[in-house]
């Protein structure tokens, strides 16, 4: 679509912060593996617990996820199960922001995680102090938050979304006039500025994992693999999400997989996807899209070193020991709820009107 106004980006110093590298990986036996599972299975059902786990977190821990009765999803999905879950605790398999979540909307429960200093560049990049002055100096603007992001930023946001819902809440907003603040990645903001046309000031930030793809060695994987089709997650520049064939989140990507007649598929995203994705085609082929140089395919590039963090070994760790419990004030989590509510109101009443449009 032509767009009326363009995605401007705020000229804001962002603190810097350190990336990890990625932790050792773990040389179990599958016997090792087989009772660390059940160690772990033992201490959820003593517990009352149930894990849930992001689908960019090891494979052992999605697979164990959903064989305990727990789930593997994106972050609001993750939130949203624990909310419907008679579980007295969560385990979060995950990073920060994605356990502050599940607190805020589950403030009666206790809430876990592997280990908590598994963070998020996005969230790094966008501490409230920053960003409550940035909103303070556009008092006429909107703001709408990434689920990326602190407790903090999302209570002093009007809206949050993630990246499965943002297009159809941001049309929303352009119908009621409205301007948007944005943040904090500004490739999510900028596509989804590009396909509503809504006036838009973008936070500076960006995801370390997406930034990294690069389109001209992504062209010259598509002409290796010409059967392939692009899936392209849309934190990543948008010289790469013009190359895609679907555009959308972990959930749209995976999707993609089962209802696209490719035998083949680039994926732009942390490829921690492919353990859902071969589940749901066990037949089809995936190449992590290249992060730099001709040629680069490993599946090192794309990893997101804060959640490798995530291991069976912390999750057994936290449940014997009660540690790397995530806090949020009653106060604070009935003020960051109200921006998710809305979301949650939103999918809400768009899934019943897409009921009724099927049923007419």
């Amino acid at each position: 679509m032509t767009t009326t106004f363009s995605g401007q980006l705020a000229s804001i110093r962002l603190p810097t912060f350190t990336v990890p590298s990625l932790p050792p990986s773990h040389t179990r036996s599958p016997q090792e593996t087989n009772r660390l599972k059940e160690r772990i299975r033992r201490l959820l059902q003593e517990q009352n617990a149930v894990l849930v786990a992001h689908y960019y977190t090891d494979g052992d821990l999605q697979d164990l996820a959903e064989e305990t009765g727990g789930c593997v999803a994106d972050s609001l999905e993750m939130a949203r199960f624990g909310t419907e879950h008679p579980a007295s605790t969560l385990v979060v398999a995950g990073v920060r922001f994605m356990g502050e979540t599940s607190k805020i909307l589950n403030n009666e429960k206790r809430v876990l995680m592997p280990d908590l200093a598994a963070t998020c560049s996005l969230d790094e990049g966008c501490p409230i102090d920053l960003f409550s002055r940035f909103c303070d100096e556009h008092p006429d603007y909107t703001v709408v938050v990434y689920a990326n992001t602190s407790a903090e930023v999302k209570a002093r946001s009007d809206w949050v979304v993630t990246s499965g819902i943002a297009l159809p809440i941001v049309r929303h907003l352009a119908e009621r006039g409205e301007k948007i603040l944005w943040a904090p990645d500004q490739h999510l903001g900028r596509y989804v500025q590009r396909m509503t046309g809504v006036e838009m000031l973008l936070w500076p930030g960006s995801c370390v994992v997406h930034e990294e793809f690069r389109a001209e060695a992504l062209e010259q994987m598509m002409q290796r693999h010409p059967g392939a089709a692009v899936l392209v997650h849309p934190e990543s520049p948008q010289t790469v999400v013009d190359l895609a064939d679907v555009v959308g989140s972990t959930t749209a990507l995976i999707q993609a997989v089962r209802d696209l007649p490719n035998p083949e598929f680039i994926v732009a995203t942390e490829p921690g996807i492919f353990n859902k994705m071969k589940q749901v085609a066990p037949e089809k082929t995936f190449f992590v899209a290249p992060t730099a140089g001709e040629g680069a395919t490993c599946e090192s590039c794309a990893r997101c070193a804060w959640m490798a963090m995530n291991s069976l070994e912390k999750v057994a760790e936290v449940l014997e020991s009660g540690t790397n419990e995530i806090l949020v004030s009653p106060q604070l989590a009935a003020k960051a709820r109200v921006p998710i509510q809305r979301m949650l109101d939103f999918a809400k009443e768009m899934k019943k009107k897409e009921q009724t449009s099927k049923k007419g």
